[in-house]
């Protein structure tokens, strides 16, 4: 009798745990905006671009944490990223000037890169079945929505009660406490015979001339604009722009009584519904062609904030809105990365997960420094929405004329 894979292995588990940590606190980050702001007498740029230093480092560190991993092991590329992480939170939450929080925030970058989807992912898909692959990556991405759902909620909590600073070094300490986990992880090498003996430069030459490589990873530039500037900034948008919160309503029932609050709420509604639309990416990637599903998610982001800016903002709508785009959100995630390996293989998956994920965290950096800098020059947003449209419609544009087959690895001599 031929046993089923299991789809719940070690790997998995715990890389959803150490996600839902990592990926938690950075999703908070939109939070610290006004508190910052008021306490410390900064512009909305300056943490703005902090925050897009976070998200640049990201991107910089995903690369070369995949290729870390694959040199030294999985774990203790893991257990450096935190390390990085918990430094930067810990100095972050000494910086008086906006100079020395934008330098730290390399510091914060690197560690979520160590600790994020770039390194987890690939030990997940690695140690999945092939019938499995798609939906453990799948539910891994969606445990980073589960961090999304319960740290603003947490993050507002602690903020009511202590100062902005304390609540940084809390956050060191979760990171810290996540790795108590790494003992219970130990991905499988890799793969066929073929891929083990093409090395790190011939495997690089390869997708550099792969016109899929580059539309995939110019496709997932919108996504780290999108996610990016909604996680820094639609906190503080709705709570400048939406009307108030009615007295007695549902909203008010539940605690929700000031914009702000309401902000606060948006993210882990994001969260909420993300998780349903990136386990349903995971189970539709082994049925449709993922680049139909990608370019769909693309425009479905892009016609759903034209609605959203051309409609009157209530705290009903703003739910409705967050409630879409969580659908959306980071449903591209496993979606791209299923993609990358079916065409590209397993060996360096995480190098390659992360130089496209590159490119996402060059759009999380315009993202966020954009709404940051639009908003000081224009005092609002709105041109910066138009812009992520823009980049969203393209993105649905690039994804349709990749070629979803494997792609041939030469046979070295």
């Amino acid at each position: 009798m031929v046993r089923t894979p299991s789809l719940f292995t070690p790997v998995l588990i715990v890389g959803c745990l150490i996600i839902i940590v990592s990926f938690g606190i950075r999703a908070s980050f939109g939070l610290f905006q006004i508190p910052i702001a008021e306490d410390l007498g900064w512009m909305r740029a300056d943490f703005s671009i902090a925050i897009a230093i976070q998200n640049l480092a990201w991107g910089v560190g995903q690369p070369f944490f995949g290729a870390l991993a694959e040199r030294i092991g999985d774990r203790k590329a893991l257990l450096l990223g935190a390390l990085l992480y918990v430094i930067g939170l810990l100095l972050s939450a000494e910086a008086t000037t906006p100079f020395a929080m934008q330098q730290l925030s390399w510091l914060v970058g690197f560690g979520v890169a160590g600790t994020g989807f770039g390194v987890i992912l690939a030990m997940v898909a690695r140690s999945s079945s092939d019938a499995n692959r798609s939906m453990a990556l799948a539910i891994t991405t969606a445990a980073g929505s589960a961090g999304q759902i319960f740290a603003p909620p947490l993050t507002e909590a602690l903020l009511a009660v202590m100062p902005w600073q304390s609540v940084f070094v809390v956050f060191a300490g979760m990171v810290a406490a996540s790795m108590l986990l790494l003992p219970a992880m130990r991905a499988p090498g890799p793969t066929s015979a073929t891929e083990i003996r093409e090395d790190f430069g011939a495997m690089l030459s390869r997708v550099a001339r792969d016109p899929n490589f580059g539309l995939i990873a110019l496709g997932f530039f919108s996504c780290g604009y999108h996610v990016a500037f909604l996680t820094a900034h639609f906190p503080a948008f709705v709570t400048e722009r939406c009307g108030p919160v009615a007295p007695g309503g549902l909203l008010d029932s539940i605690g929700i009584t000031t914009t702000s609050a309401l902000g606060a709420l948006t993210i882990s509604v994001i969260g909420l519904f993300n998780i349903v639309g990136t386990l349903a990416a995971g189970w539709a990637g082994n049925r449709v062609p993922k680049k139909y599903l990608l370019s769909s998610i693309y425009a479905g982001r892009a016609v759903a904030s034209v609605i959203f800016i051309l409609t009157p903002m209530t705290p009903e709508t703003v739910l409705v809105f967050a409630a879409v785009m969580g659908i959306l959100w980071l449903a591209t995630v496993p979606l791209t990365s299923g993609l990358i390996a079916h065409i590209f293989g397993l060996r360096h998956l995480g190098t390659l997960v992360g130089l496209v994920f590159l490119s996402h965290q060059l759009g999380s950096f315009l993202g966020v420094w954009l709404g940051g800098r639009l908003y000081d020059v224009t005092g609002d947003y709105t041109l910066v929405w138009w812009i992520g449209i823009a980049v969203g419609t393209v993105s649905a544009l690039v994804h349709l004329p990749i070629e979803e087959r494997p792609a041939p690895v030469p046979n070295p001599a």
